[in-house]
């Protein structure tokens, strides 16, 4: 077919618009470091639940170059997600990429996926922050009176969700305030990383949790949740910069985690004084198994000090502490009431340590002044076996409450080599009672040695908990990789 020389000229010109516009989209793809040639690739993980639709946040406007600000993304993604909550749910793709980003809720059946080469970045302007109510059970925000800046990754009355990826990372860049802290300069209690209330069946795993200004994550008044595979780094100097707080949680699981803290690696708590006793919700049915925790001013686990609501049931193995204050801290004071019992460890290996065992009845950290004076915490059945320590300060500081003594203690096959400059009272105990066998050095008076006639392992349940039997699915998406 022939074509008037007319018609011919125009054609040629469309097809030198179109040729200009492939080379500017083309250049726009690469200053943004895409390319218009790209494959799809599938991606196995492990999940609780598997989603039927999946989007990624440059779907929805995302740039992952570090300084464009993503909120509105996350916030639009998720809110365009949450529809499918009924259809097989969704799951969210953070690509590779520096994404800038203030706080943004989650939705239910929902998971956000992180690209291993992926990094949330937490934005460090207040205002991306929104100020929301104290929690119950604390009366109070922990850095100051009143209400607390809500956390990076947030959600509340939520079933199903899941916070996964290839070891991606989340950085709180938490020096600004960290520096707030210090100088008292903070309206409001810090941000932490992570935070989950009132859920049910909530995954964490496999990420990399950097500088957050606060606690990493906190999962709070929930119930059946997996935390596993998680690293997460802070300076050893930073305030209060927790790992992971499971608080008046339901069945609980951590696991094959890597902690580096300022604060505590794992504190266990249950609310602050009348407020945790008013709210009267505990944390009960929780392993902790295969932790690694450096933490040189603080705790490997801690229960408490906010246990007013009450901590049952706590299950912890195969913990490895270097140069850390302390192994399994028990925490509290007058006027916390509630109760730390039937608490069971074995398997601890320790590296340099002030501590082994240390408990604490006098933590005087009140949320106000309208404490009840005779509101005294009960703390029994502690179990402690299968440990080993080198180059200890300390083997022990046990010092319960006068008129109400921590009872029930029991530790075995305990071997704890002390440093060449420890402390010449190797165990020191007030208001305790319990016994002891095959524990070297020799323990207090307080805890008298069975002999080897007697002697037999402290408890620890042969039972599983109800989170074992939660079923871990392998799930895939597809994602884009560009050339």
């Amino acid at each position: 077919m022939e074509f008037p020389l007319s018609t011919l000229t125009h054609i040629q010109a469309i097809r030198r618009v179109l040729l200009l516009a492939v080379v500017i989209l083309t250049a726009f793809g690469n200053v943004h470091g895409r390319h218009k040639v790209h494959k799809w690739e599938t991606v196995e993980y492990s999940a609780i639940s598997c989603r039927a639709h999946t989007a990624s946040l440059t779907d929805f406007g995302g740039i992952g170059d570090g300084t464009t600000l993503n909120t509105d993304a996350f916030r639009t993604a998720v809110d365009h997600l949450s529809q499918f909550q009924s259809d097989g749910g969704s799951m969210l793709y953070v690509p590779a990429g520096k994404w800038l980003t203030g706080s943004f809720n989650l939705t239910s059946h929902f998971t956000l996926y992180l690209d291993k080469d992926a990094v949330l970045l937490a934005s460090q302007d207040e205002n991306d922050y929104p100020v929301i109510a104290p929690l119950p059970s604390y009366g109070r925000g922990r850095d100051t009176d009143g209400g607390r800046f809500i956390s990076l990754v947030f959600g509340s009355n939520l079933t199903d969700v899941v916070i996964t990826g290839e070891n991606g990372t989340i950085d709180g860049q938490g020096q600004l305030w960290w520096d707030k802290f210090h100088n008292g300069e903070l309206k409001f209690t810090r941000p932490y990383l992570i935070e989950i209330m009132y859920s049910d069946n909530i995954q964490i795993s496999s990420l990399t949790l950097i500088n957050s200004p606060s606690w990493n994550v906190h999962p709070v008044y929930c119930s059946n949740i997996i935390i596993q595979g998680i690293t997460i780094l802070a300076p050893v100097r930073s305030p209060n910069t927790d790992g992971i707080n499971p608080d008046s949680c339901i069945n609980t699981r951590i696991e094959d985690c890597y902690i580096v803290s300022g604060d505590d690696c794992i504190a266990v708590k249950s609310g602050w004084d009348e407020y945790g006793v008013a709210f009267g919700m505990p944390t009960k049915q929780l392993a902790i198994r295969r932790i690694t925790c450096i933490s040189p001013t603080s705790a490997t686990i801690a229960l408490g000090s906010e246990m007013s609501g009450g901590i049952q049931d706590v299950r912890a193995e195969d913990i490895v502490a270097i140069n850390t204050e302390s192994a399994v801290r028990i925490k509290t004071a007058v006027g916390r009431g509630g109760y730390v019992k039937d608490i069971y460890v074995r398997g601890v290996t320790m590296k340099t340590m002030k501590y082994v065992f240390w408990m604490t009845g006098d933590y005087g950290s009140h949320p106000d002044n309208n404490y009840d004076p005779n509101a005294l915490p009960v703390i029994e059945n502690i179990n402690y076996r299968d440990m080993v320590a080198e180059n200890v300060t300390i083997a022990a500081k046990l010092a319960g409450i006068s008129g109400d003594p921590f009872t029930g203690i029991c530790i075995s096959n305990v071997t704890i080599e002390m440093a060449p400059k420890a402390k010449k009272l190797f165990w020191n105990c007030t208001d305790i009672s319990g016994i002891s066998s095959g524990v070297v050095p020799q323990p207090c008076d307080l805890l008298p040695d069975q002999g080897t006639e007697y002697a037999s392992p402290c408890n620890f349940p042969t039972e599983s908990l109800p989170i074992d039997d939660m079923e871990i699915q392998t799930c895939s998406c597809r994602k884009k990789i560009y050339n």
